[in-house]
């Protein structure tokens, strides 16, 4: 079994209720579980900036699946819930990125682990170190690199990782 980090985004339609759905059938799958959920972050856009904010989040995986297996299982799950890729860092309602997958670097054509610019994203640095704050990225503690990043417009919007939970009510 293999510890991985998947960062969650979604900006159009219900993006907590996709998010919370997204986990729901990533952890349904038999070689998945979800062991934790960091707190839920409005953010503003970044790349393309016209569009509305994105609500961001990251969960920490335990899962008996290849790197190339989760990230094609987070495909999947990001097709049964409607997005369809189009424009580049556009507004989309899930958004699912394999950050991390145990301590393996991977390059290969359509799969690049760890992500290669989650270190320069705040919207994915904060909640990741809420999870795991020592994890270490080239030698530098998620909590550190995640201070060490613009944060503006960046804020908290579910205090504990638990809203993925709540959402599934709603």
């Amino acid at each position: 079994m293999t510890e991985a980090y998947v960062g969650l985004g979604g900006n159009v339609g219900d993006p907590r209720r996709a998010m919370a759905r997204a986990l729901d059938l990533l952890d349904a799958d038999p070689q998945v579980t979800v062991s934790a959920v960091s707190p839920l972050y409005r953010t503003p856009p970044w790349g393309k900036t016209d569009q509305p904010d994105y609500l961001n989040a990251v969960a920490r995986l335990v899962t008996g699946l290849t790197a190339r297996g989760l990230m094609e299982r987070c495909l999947e799950t990001e097709r049964a819930l409607g997005r369809i890729r189009g424009e580049r860092w556009g507004p989309r309602p899930i958004d699912l990125d394999l950050l991390l997958f145990g301590s393996e670097t991977i390059e290969e054509d359509g799969l690049h682990v760890p992500h290669p610019r989650m270190g320069e994203r705040a919207f994915v640095m904060i909640p990741l170190a809420d999870i795991t704050p020592g994890l270490r990225l080239k030698g530098v503690a998620a909590a550190e690199l995640a201070a060490s990043l613009p944060s503006a417009g960046i804020e908290r919007i579910a205090a504990s990782g638990d809203w993925w939970r709540a959402a599934r009510a709603q």
